[in-house]
């Protein structure tokens, strides 16, 4: 994987110097039953991208969410190098991902690349191809990662408190795959486990957490 990782790097940087442009992926993902209800993921082969979430109404009983969010994040090399190559499918690139099937609504789903092998992309709610499903779902699971990362940082600034149960469901969310990239949330987990004002339990939750992200 590494190896695939830096031919990637190598390829883009050969891009940039000739003047040709860069390859990109476009996430976007849109769930009215959700908050934020509507977001998206731009991310190129370096592992850098931008998040921009927003839209939707807060139901009452949910506590401290991002009403919009607008921020630069870093995913993990292999990550990003599995993200491209799957985008590369002929299925993505020509628009062959839903299955038409009657299945739960899961949210709207949207993959688009640009770059010097073209364009293209396709959206949907289900794939049946395995394959182009679990893409969507492990998008889906680093967009969560990133407004949980953002609501652990409403909480430290205004509720303090809150930050007990928020943890716990990111440290139980993580085991199971709900959410994915823990690392891309690194400096608010960093400030947590430093700060002796924070519950010890909640600092525990957040050295956990910067384990499980490799820190």
């Amino acid at each position: 994987m590494r190896t695939l990782w830096l031919a990637a790097l190598s390829l883009l940087f050969t891009l940039l110097a000739r003047g040709e442009p860069a390859a990109t992926v476009r996430f976007d993902f849109t769930n009215p039953g959700l908050y934020p209800s509507q977001w998206s993921l731009i991310l190129h082969p370096d592992g850098r991208g931008h998040f921009h979430a927003e839209g939707g109404t807060k139901p009452a009983d949910q506590g401290v969410m991002p009403a919009k969010m607008d921020r630069d994040v870093t995913l993990s090399p292999d990550f990003t190098n599995h993200i491209f190559q799957t985008v590369h499918s002929n299925r993505i690139l020509h628009g062959k991902c839903e299955s038409h099937l009657k299945v739960a609504f899961q949210g709207t789903k949207k993959i688009s690349y640009s770059g010097p092998n073209g364009e293209g992309g396709c959206e949907f709610n289900y794939s049946t191809d395995k394959e182009i499903q679990d893409l969507g779902d492990s998008l889906v699971a680093v967009g969560s990662t990133l407004i949980e990362g953002e609501r652990l940082e409403l909480l430290y600034q205004h509720d303090p408190l809150g930050l007990d149960k928020a943890i716990q469901f990111v440290v139980e969310a993580t085991d199971d795959g709900r959410l994915q990239q823990i690392g891309a949330i690194r400096n608010i987990l960093e400030r947590l486990e430093d700060d002796p004002r924070v519950l010890d339990r909640v600092r525990k939750r957040a050295r956990l957490l910067l384990a499980k992200a490799g820190s």
